[in-house]
């Protein structure tokens, strides 16, 4: 049997694991130094973990006892998954302390069943920057060069507080509320267990039956008179029905609606729980896009200027890009984002007369390139309880997708 011992808040590991007569104890520096092991068992201190499971492997093999120890709860991101996948959960037995996010969120006097929780150790930071981005109250499990100060670095600006939780459970235990300027401008050490990131306004939050990340909309596509909008000037729910496929937003991507006008396709990027941020070139439609990403309950970064220029001074490479309007500068638009996105980029134009030189933007960044004449007719009311069918205006659709490999960035 194999005993995973969660160490920390609330876990008596050193009773554990002197009852479990462990002949082999595996777990990290502190939580070896933390206990006292049983007299003869040979200890392996983690570091890369294939050699860990090999050794494990070879004990279970002879049914010696194995003692495993590990933060907080070993089964919330933690390395009962491996242990499972390699040994089977019938030949576990796992005794958990309190998950370091749960004594966090304590600390603070917060509940956490809303809570999206997103686990930077070991992987790429852009992720969990992301959905700090887009949701009001997010935990997230830090490692070396994904800690409180690249998060701060990252989230400069944006209305948020970090909570640093280090060392929970220690006599030297730290809970500090600081701006994610103040975090980027510090050398926070090796202790540091979860960082929590708050929309303060918002990190109450409604009672909820589902934890975790917000159930999805109900529906998408909204209809029109669901946004301020000026003069009729917005994405039809048509062609937003299908930019939206084609976007595939998700919690831990970054999508820029460039052009945005109303924001209703940044605003429903947004509902689908990605990070967003907007371009706008008119103050009339920032504080349009503003509103509507007010009334709609969501996050929504917007940036006063004209693109192509104003796309240099946007930190962060978008994963999916949505390109709305026309004019002349359409194409170096289009080129510029596509030099930028990771995955995708769709563009809606009404005129004929750009969609060759827009798709040549597209499959000169090396996208494979697509699209769609959207036409399309809506019930219309006439009098005497008639129906007849009014005619939108027809949208030009291009979508250029990258090839797999290049700049994969799939939340994991």
């Amino acid at each position: 049997m194999i005993t995973v011992v969660g160490t920390g808040v609330g876990a008596p590991a050193d009773a554990l694991v002197v009852a479990a007569g462990a002949e082999l104890v595996v777990g990290g520096r502190r939580h070896l130094r933390a206990v006292r092991l049983p007299e003869g068992a040979e200890r392996v201190e983690l570091g890369p973990l294939a050699p860990a499971l090999d050794i494990i492997e070879k004990y279970a093999a002879e049914e010696r006892p194995v003692v495993v120890l590990a933060s907080g709860d070993p089964g919330f991101f933690g390395i009962v998954r491996a242990l499972a996948e390699r040994f089977g959960p019938e030949r576990l037995e796992v005794r958990p302390g309190v998950p370091s996010v749960a004594a966090a969120f304590a600390r603070v006097g917060l509940a956490w069943d809303d809570a999206v929780v997103v686990s930077a150790h070991g992987r790429d930071p852009r992720t969990a920057v992301q959905v700090c981005r887009a949701h009001p109250k997010v935990a997230v499990l830090t490692g070396p060069g994904a800690g409180p100060a690249e998060l701060g670095a990252a989230l400069r600006g944006h209305p948020r507080v970090l909570v640093v939780a280090s060392a929970l459970g220690d006599a030297g235990e730290r809970v500090e509320r600081v701006t994610p300027a103040e975090a980027a401008g510090r050398d926070w050490g090796a202790a540091v267990n979860v960082v929590l990131c708050l929309d303060e306004a918002r990190a109450l939050g409604p009672a909820r039956t589902v934890a975790g990340l917000p159930v999805g909309p109900a529906g998408w596509a909204l209809e029109e008179a669901e946004f301020a909008h000026r003069d009729s000037m917005i994405t039809k729910f048509e062609v937003r029905a299908l930019a939206l496929a084609r976007l595939g937003p998700r919690p831990g991507e970054l999508v820029w609606d460039v052009g945005a006008g109303s924001g209703s396709v940044a605003v429903e990027c947004a509902r689908l729980g990605a990070a967003v941020t907007a371009v706008e070139k008119t103050p009339d439609g920032v504080e349009r896009v503003r509103a509507n990403a007010v009334a709609h309950g969501v996050d929504v970064r917007v940036v006063h200027g004209a693109a192509p220029e104003v796309l240099p001074g946007l930190e962060d490479d978008p994963d999916a890009v949505f390109v709305g309007g026309g004019g002349r500068e359409l194409p170096a638009v289009v080129t510029a984002c596509a030099r930028r996105a990771r995955r995708t980029v769709v563009v809606a134009l009404a005129a004929l007369d750009r969609v060759p030189a827009v798709r040549a933007a597209l499959t000169e960044a090396g996208f494979g390139c697509d699209g769609v004449l959207l036409q399309s007719s809506r019930l219309a009311p006439l009098p005497g309880d008639v129906t007849r069918l009014a005619a939108a205006n027809p949208v030009f659709l291009l979508w250029g997708v990258r090839p797999r490999g290049r700049n994969e960035g799939v939340p994991q």
